[in-house]
C-alpha cells in the first residue's frame, strides 16, 4: 500500500473512540486560568491548553492555527461537554484531532508532490506535518487510541523530512529492561563524527520531533548531536510506567552510549525540559561520571510535587496528563498530591546534597509550573552553577536569547 495512504489507514470514520477529556476521572477537579511560557494559556471554553507562541516556534503558521482552531470551535457536532469546544465526539469535523492530522494531512501531500522537484521545501513540508499531528495527538493521554495514530504520523513525518533535510536521523535501539527503547539521533552536518552529544529528556506533554527547533538552530551549528528518549510512559517509552525513579531508562541509555559509534560517549551533556529535568537532575547525581554537565530549561523537580498551591493553581489538562503518565485515570486530587509528593529531588535527597558536575538552569519569569526557587535550588547544589532568567515577554526573542545562553553553556562544558 502507498505511504501516502498511511493515514486513510490509520483513522477510518468512527464515532466509538472515546473522547480525550474523559479518559482521566478526578473526583475533586479544580481548574485555573493561566498563561504560560512553555505551554501557553488555558481559556474558559477549551479543554487543551492554546499555545500558538511555541507552535509557531516549531514552525506552525499563527493564522493557519487560528484557522484550525476555528474549525474546531464552530463545529456543530456533539461534544462530551458543551462547555468545551474542543471535545467532540468522535473522528470527524470539530475534534481535536480530526482537524489537526487533517491539516497535518494537507501538508504532507504537498511534500509528496515535491519530493523530487524541491527536495529542501519538501522535507520543510514534511516538517509540518509532523508538527500538526504532534499537535493533534497533544496531549497524549494513555488509552487515546487515536492521538497514539497521530503520534505514529507524526513520526513518519519526521523521518521522512530527515531524508530531505541537512541532517541526518537515525532511530537507534537500546536494552532496556529486557525490552528495546527506540531514540532518535539527530547528527549534524557541521562537524566530523563521533559527535558532542546532548542527552534530551523531553517533557511530558512532547514528541521527539517536537524538539528539532532546538537542534536545528542551537545545538547543530556548533556541531553537537541530539540524542532524544521519551519519558517513562509517552511515545517510544509509552510500556514503561513512570515511576519516582524518572531517570531508569536514561541511565540504561546512557551506560550504552559507548557503543554508538556516532556519539562521543565521554561529552555528553543531560537536557532536561520541564519534567524531563527532573530525569536530568538524578542522571547528573547517579551518573556523574558519564556527564559533562546538566542542562534545565523550566525544570520541574520540587515545587510542583509537594506545593499543593501550585497544584491547586495547575489546569486540569495537566494534572490529567501526569495522572495518566502515574496510571491514576481514577483518582482524587489529594490522592495525586500524595503520589506526586515521592517525586521531589528534594523529598528523595539529591537536590540540596553537593552535585559533582556543573548545572545551569533557565527559569521563565511568572512560571506556574516551575518558579525562580526551582532553578535556584538546581544551581545552588553545585559548585559550578549557572541560572539563565527569561522575561515573559516578548517571549519568543526571549526565548531564543535564553537558549542561545543555554546552549553556549553546553559547548563550553562539551569542549
Amino acid at each position: 500500500m502507498p505511504k501516502a495512504n498511511l493515514s486513510e489507514v490509520l483513522f477510518k470514520p468512527s464515532f466509538k473512540h472515546p473522547e480525550t477529556s474523559t479518559l482521566v476521572k478526578r473526583i475533586a477537579q479544580t481548574n485555573a486560568s493561566i498563561q504560560s511560557s512553555l505551554e501557553g494559556e488555558t481559556q474558559s471554553n477549551w479543554y487543551r491548553m492554546i499555545n500558538t507562541t511555541i507552535w509557531s516556534w516549531r514552525g506552525v503558521d499563527p493564522i493557519e492555527a487560528e484557522e484550525v482552531l476555528a474549525r474546531i470551535a464552530v463545529s456543530p457536532n456533539e461534544r462530551t461537554d458543551e462547555t468545551l469546544l474542543d471535545t467532540v465526539v468522535g473522528y470527524r469535523g470539530g475534534n481535536w484531532i480530526y482537524e489537526w492530522a487533517k491539516e497535518g494531512m494537507v501538508w504532507q501531500k504537498k511534500a509528496s508532490d515535491l519530493a523530487c522537484e524541491d527536495p529542501i521545501t519538501a522535507g520543510n513540508y514534511w516538517l509540518k506535518a509532523s508538527h500538526f499531528y504532534s499537535i493533534a495527538s497533544y496531549p497524549h493521554l494513555r488509552g487515546d487510541r487515536l492521538a497514539e495514530q497521530a503520534e505514529l504520523l507524526a513520526d513518519r513525518a519526521y523521518k521522512e523530512a530527515a531524508n530531505y533535510l541537512p541532517f541526518e536521523l537515525k532511530s537507534i535501539d537500546f536494552k532496556v529492561d529486557g525490552g528495546n527503547l527506540t531514540g532518535f539521533l539527530h547528527i549534524p552536518s557541521e562537524g566530523k563524527g563521533p559527535h558532542p552529544t546532548v542527552l534530551l529528556c523531553g517533557g511530558l506533554d512532547n514528541l521527539m520531533s517536537d524538539y528539532y527547533p532546538l537542534f536545528v538552530n542551537y545545538l547543530a551549528p556548533k556541531g553537537i548531536a541530539m540524542l532524544c528518549v521519551d519519558l517513562p510512559s509517552l511515545g517510544f517509552s509509552s510500556h514503561w510506567t513512570l515511576t519516582e525513579d524518572t531517570s531508569l531508562l536514561h541511565r540504561q541509555v546512557l551506560n550504552q552510549l559507548d557503543q554508538v559509534p556516532w556519539v562521543d560517549h565521554q561529552r555528553v551533556v543531560a537536557l532536561g525540559t520541564r519534567f524531563g529535568a527532573n530525569v536530568a537532575v538524578r542522571l547528573g547525581y547517579l551518573e556523574s561520571r558519564r556527564l559533562r554537565g546538566v542542562a534545565c530549561l523550566g525544570p520541574i523537580v520540587h515545587d510542583l510535587f509537594v506545593n499543593k498551591e501550585t497544584q491547586r493553581r495547575t489546569p486540569i489538562v495537566y494534572q490529567d496528563m501526569i495522572a495518566s503518565r502515574l496510571k491514576m485515570d481514577s483518582t482524587t486530587d489529594n490522592l495525586l498530591h500524595t503520589e506526586l509528593s515521592r517525586y521531589s529531588l528534594k523529598t528523595q535527597g539529591l537536590l540540596g546534597r553537593r552535585c559533582s558536575i556543573p548545572m545551569c538552569s533557565v527559569s521563565f519569569e511568572k512560571d506556574v509550573f516551575s518558579p525562580l526557587s526551582e532553578s535556584k535550588l538546581i544551581v545552588s547544589s553545585t559548585g559550578d552553577g549557572k541560572l539563565i532568567t527569561v522575561a515573559s515577554t516578548p517571549l519568543l526573542d526571549n526565548l531564543n536569547s535564553g537558549l542561545e545562553q543555554l546552549s553556549e553553556w553546553i559547548n563550553e562544558k562539551l569542549c
